[in-house]
């Protein structure tokens, strides 16, 4: 990883004085706050949405039983399949004629997930984004280039309001049109860029082709989100641009982006803006809430949403949750990955950043790729498809990229996988969310 030169991080390290208040605040400060909003949000959205009145009193609970924040262990989870049961507005806690705006998942594996916000909630994202900016090093009067989507996809809008809040000029890009994102880049010369790592890629992929040494580019900041992704991943993307990267946390369920984020002092995992929404780890078979430090499924309670509470919804990401460094507030170890995103290939759990690890040791091979799982007859199969790098495009280079990257998981995952080493710039292309998995397996089965 790029060392931060000592005058570069006194220049990007913030005054004091421009801090929000909570992100001084003693423990104890914070902690009071978060039992005061918790017995709020738990009594709002009793009194206001079915759905926790419901699971509430089935649970034989009230909002007033909340006393501690140890309590909430005892209120029920959230889950997607909650939200999507409550489609499309029945989760929320205001009248339509208060939400201000509407967002919604894809919708890809079934109905959509539904999210509304007041002008009260939009303030606060606007404001936990610009934090989040900040705490990557953003300042105002720096260009951001927003290269997540618009629309529905809380991506786009989410930077861009943020960005906005904290004094940025904004250049409202969207996603896809990679050549021209490459243009821009050039010609309006932005100093940070907020965008899916994946893409990142494609966008590198892109300065190569058209012959441009991304190193003299004018990007000083890059804050990824919205997909997991690696530590090798973020050496290459600071390495070929000579900037630095940044990992930014949010979902739309519980937000957007702008939950938590990475700190450019340290980039050790990424504070949590707990003033605004209230973290758990938990077993995510057992669902027992794990002590700090234990990995384990992040839970998230929002402390401060009023058109749309949730309480402890179930992300289905994995982390542990440390001590806070450069903020007082705790940190969440990187995501590397997901419950819902495991692979159960003969009797083992595998995750697709662990194949990416594995591909990041190999340096004729790129990050583009893509998992293929099948099954002939009672056996699963598990297909890796990964391009070669341009500058190592000849037989032996692959075939030997091949069986190192084939003996590395079967040595330290424990699967035979198939390698096929593809031509450049051969796999699908993300515009948003890299799809990383093709399940091919009979679903009955």
């Amino acid at each position: 990883m790029l060392q931060i030169p000592l005058r570069k991080l006194k220049a990007l390290r913030p005054e004091p004085a421009a801090l929000d208040r909570f992100e001084r605040a003693s423990v104890d400060e914070l902690r009071a706050w978060q039992r005061a909003r918790l017995a709020w949000s738990l009594r709002h959205a009793y009194e206001h949405v079915p759905h926790y009145r419901s699971a509430f009193d089935s649970a034989g609970l009230k909002p007033q039983d909340f006393h501690n924040l140890e309590d909430l262990a005892r209120f029920p989870f959230t889950t997607k399949a909650d939200l999507r049961a409550n489609y499309p507005f029945g989760m929320f806690a205001v009248p339509q004629s208060q939400v201000a705006r509407i967002h919604a998942s894809s919708g890809t594996t079934g109905k959509p997930t539904v999210v509304g916000y007041t002008t009260a909630d939009i303030d606060a994202w606007s404001d936990v984004v610009a934090r989040s900016i900040r705490a990557a090093g953003g300042r105002p009067g720096m260009m951001v280039h927003v290269a997540y989507g618009y629309g529905l996809f809380t991506g786009g809008l989410g930077a861009h309001y943020g960005a906005e809040r904290l004094g940025c000029t904004v250049v409202p890009v969207s996603g896809g049109m990679t050549e021209r994102q490459v243009q821009l880049i050039n010609d309006f010369k932005p100093d940070i860029i907020m965008v899916t790592p994946s893409y990142m890629l494609a966008i590198l992929d892109e300065f190569r082709k058209q012959g441009l040494d991304p190193r003299k580019s004018s990007l000083r900041i890059g804050i990824f989100g919205a997909e997991p992704w690696t530590n090798a991943m973020r050496e290459e993307i600071e390495d070929a641009f000579d900037m630095h990267a940044v990992d930014i946390y949010g979902l739309s369920e519980v937000m957007g982006p702008g939950v938590a984020n990475e700190c450019i002092e340290t980039k050790d995992g990424l504070h949590i803006w707990e003033d605004h929404f209230y973290p758990e780890v938990i077993d995510p078979q057992t669902g027992a809430v794990l002590p700090d430090g234990e990995r384990g499924e992040l839970v998230f309670t929002s402390l401060t949403k009023e058109a749309m509470p949730v309480i402890r919804y179930r992300t289905r990401d994995l982390t542990r949750l440390l001590p806070g460094t450069a903020r007082p507030l705790r940190r969440m170890e990187k995501v590397t990955g997901r419950s819902d995103d495991m692979m159960i290939v003969r009797g083992v759990n595998v995750f697709p950043t662990q194949i990416e690890e594995k591909l990041a040791a190999i340096a004729t091979l790129s990050m583009h790729y893509v998992i293929e799982l099948s099954r002939e007859g009672r056996m699963d199969n598990m297909d890796v498809h990964v391009e070669v790098r341009p500058e190592a495009d000849y037989p032996e280079s692959r075939k030997a990229a091949a069986a190192e990257l084939a003996h590395s998981i079967k040595s330290t995952i424990g699967i035979t996988a198939r390698i096929h080493v593809r031509d450049p710039e051969s796999l699908e292309r993300s515009l948003g969310k890299a799809r990383r998995i093709i399940d091919r397996r009979p679903k009955d089965q």
